[in-house]
């Protein structure tokens, strides 16, 4: 006999932790334009921003299992309509970024500037086309590189049944799921250190769809944690979490720690009735988190336009930019993220989903579970 699942107890919409979304792509962006900063010192804090990443990697897991979770144990899913529905979310502007890469790479060409050769890889074309770039498929890490974690996704996106039916299994040893995950984080980043010569975390064409393993099964063990039962104190978790992953960061602490505290920082804030969770429910706050997306992935090609054109203007050269030009160029992205949310990134979704082939005879791969077309409850990257 089959064991009844628990009622949720939570929102389908998880507003703390579509902010959350705005705040790790705010810490890779930093992390990406520190260089060009004229300052002397790279705090720990910030050459940490790469973990940003591994945030989004958690996020997913415990995002993709609250909405999917149920219907995927209970084999009820369409797992074509549930690709069909991930590849409209991250498809469009993948595209359009690696397009807007190539084109201001041949532009650059033709007015004679240098570059570098592998940001026009054209035998790194396909494997960026199919998203499969950072399996290991493509030779170079070419056009709009942080895709490599779109890449990375897609993977976690095919093999989602495998990781749903491991987490349903587990659905009521959520303890024990949560304690294998959270261990397994630290023996797979030593032994790959070992074996490899660098940290997994830093992993990106070659590694990428490795990098996200560890880091997507925690965040399914701790979604099971979180359907169980509702938490005592949510926040007081949340915000011990959040502090103790931003002076681990500063201390320069081990990649696996920041990590595990990050996925319990996501616990917490989940935990939080939206009515409680102040500026991290906040309308901007959500509205920032539904562009970070993009924020993510215009980053680097308005980093290659704006970082130029500034050093020109105001003949910095290669010393680094004055900090309120820099700070302005980094208050750019999210603006450029803005433009590219609501012209490229929303319409292509909605027009892709309208037309995921046999919708009129599948049914929803989330009947009777959180709403699949909610944008609060959905994290890509």
């Amino acid at each position: 006999m089959t064991a009844t699942p628990p009622e949720l107890h939570g929102p389908a919409d998880l507003r703390p932790l579509t902010a959350l979304r705005f705040l790790a792509a705010a810490w890779v962006v930093v992390y990406a334009f520190w260089p060009d900063l004229d300052v002397g010192v790279l705090p720990h804090a910030v050459a940490k921003g790469y973990l940003g990443v591994e945030v989004f990697f958690v996020l997913s897991g415990f995002i993709l299992c609250h909405v999917y979770l149920e219907a995927f144990g209970m084999r009820r899913s369409d797992y074509g309509g549930f690709l069909w529905a991930r590849l409209a979310r991250v498809y469009p502007l993948h595209l359009f970024t690696l397009f807007g890469v190539m084109a201001l790479g041949l532009a650059a060409t033709v007015a004679g500037m240098s570059l570098n050769a592998s940001v026009l890889d054209w035998a790194s074309l396909p494997a960026n086309l199919a998203m499969v770039h950072a399996w290991g498929l493509a030779p170079e890490a070419a056009f709009n590189h942080p895709s490599w974690s779109i890449s990375a996704e897609w993977f976690a996106y095919l093999t989602f049944p495998l990781f749903a039916a491991v987490a349903w299994r587990m659905r009521d040893r959520p303890w024990i799921a949560l304690g294998i995950t959270a261990a397994f984080i630290p023996a797979i980043y030593l032994v790959f250190q070992a074996l490899a010569g660098f940290p997994l975390t830093q992993a990106t064409i070659q590694w990428g769809a490795l990098r996200i393993v560890p880091c997507f099964a925690y965040g399914c063990a701790l979604y099971l944690l979180y359907r169980r039962a509702p938490m005592a104190r949510p926040a007081a978790l949340a915000a011990v979490s959040a502090l103790a992953l931003a002076a681990s960061a500063a201390l320069n602490a081990p990649d696996a720690l920041i990590v595990v505290l990050a996925g319990l920082m996501i616990l917490g804030l989940a935990g939080i009735p939206n009515g409680r969770a102040g500026i991290m429910a906040s309308a901007p706050a959500v509205y920032l988190g539904e562009i970070s997306y993009s924020v993510y992935m215009v980053c680097i090609p308005v980093k290659l336009v704006a970082v130029n054109v500034a050093a020109r203007l105001t003949g910095a050269g290669e010393a680094g930019l004055w900090w309120p030009v820099w700070l302005a160029l980094v208050l750019t992205v999210p603006v450029v993220a803005a433009g590219t949310y609501h012209l490229v990134e929303r319409p292509a979704r909605g027009w892709l989903r309208a037309r995921r082939p046999g919708r009129a005879r599948a049914a929803s791969p989330t009947a009777n579970s959180p709403a699949e077309g909610f944008q609060g409850s959905k994290t890509i990257v």
